[in-house]
């Protein structure tokens, strides 16, 4: 019993679990569609770009949620407009965006020589380091997300299963990416005190991946991607505590744990499901024929 208790002794601990909660709720909601639009890519894009509005927050002392979200305004704006011209497509608008603000922000550290030892809370997280301000904020901003996500679920639905359908139907399909896109952003900025900017599209994308393996409707997929977000994060946080490792990267351990769990074992998607069916199959079509065999015999 210890072995929860002792941890939530501590106020730090307490934040950061409910940090963890908030930011897995987040995550799990907003995933399914970085997951079911197959927007990886744009989301990696994403936490990347942002870190050159990371850094100079942190130099300038002020909250890194404000350059992060400045600067992924700018990218999901950008990867928006490239990807219309017809000349570039939707990737090379993404690689070309990203990678530029990404050299940025490695160069702006460059020029700071005392500040490479703080490198590492900005790229991993630090999530035992969260303030009352910050679980504040993160839940303000992931209050909106989630109010506009679900205020237009019907829509992004469309959009993510049939965009030609939605864009016939009369469907700003533009502007619904482009928010999209905004959310995405607004997602990973509030969770890279948790996961850091290297790991945050492992906390987007792989309990959703997990949700899609254990059921086909979306709207359980959403319920169990935030139960397997949110529960990786408590569960992780704790491991990390005992076992005195990186928070954030025991997070995503953990989640990519149930993922491979659900791969192996999903009852209709997982491996040993498609095993037996198979064999199940092999089964029925042996004992046709061997039935096809008794009547011609007779």
């Amino acid at each position: 019993m210890s072995y929860i208790t002792e941890p939530l002794s501590y106020p730090f601990m307490q934040r950061a679990l409910i940090e963890v909660m908030i930011v897995g709720t987040l995550c799990g909601l907003v995933g399914c569609f970085v997951v079911l639009r197959g927007l990886a890519f744009i989301g990696d894009a994403l936490a990347h770009a942002v870190f050159p509005g990371v850094v100079l927050s942190y130099l300038a002392g002020r909250s890194i949620m404000i350059g992060a979200f400045a600067f992924g305004l700018i990218t999901a704006l950008g990867i928006g407009i490239l990807s219309r011209t017809r000349r570039v497509s939707e990737d090379s608008a993404i690689g070309v965006i990203f990678a530029a603000f990404f050299a940025l922000g490695v160069v702006i550290i460059s020029r700071q020589g005392g500040f490479r030892k703080d490198l590492g809370s900005l790229l991993f997280g630090n999530i035992l380091g969260v303030s009352a301000t910050d679980v504040w904020a993160t839940l303000i901003v992931g209050a909106i997300v989630v109010v506009i996500l679900l205020a237009l679920l019907k829509e992004f639905t469309l959009v993510a299963f049939d965009p030609t359908m939605a864009r016939s139907a009369g469907y700003p399909v533009f502007a619904l990416d482009v928010l999209m896109l905004l959310l995405v952003s607004a997602t990973i900025v509030v969770s890279l005190q948790t996961v850091g900017n290297i790991l945050i599209l492992a906390l987007i994308v792989t309990p959703p991946a997990a949700a899609r393996l254990l059921t086909d409707r979306l709207g359980r997929m959403m319920v169990a991607s935030v139960g397997i977000a949110a529960g990786s994060g408590v569960v992780g946080l704790f491991i990390s505590y005992h076992a005195a490792t990186a928070g954030g990267a025991t997070i995503v351990l953990t989640s990519t744990a149930v993922f491979l769990i659900a791969l192996v074992f999903a009852p209709n998607h997982g491996v040993l499901a498609g095993r037996w069916a198979r064999r199940r199959g092999r089964h029925h079509v042996h004992h046709y024929h061997g039935a096809g065999e008794e009547v011609e015999l007779h």
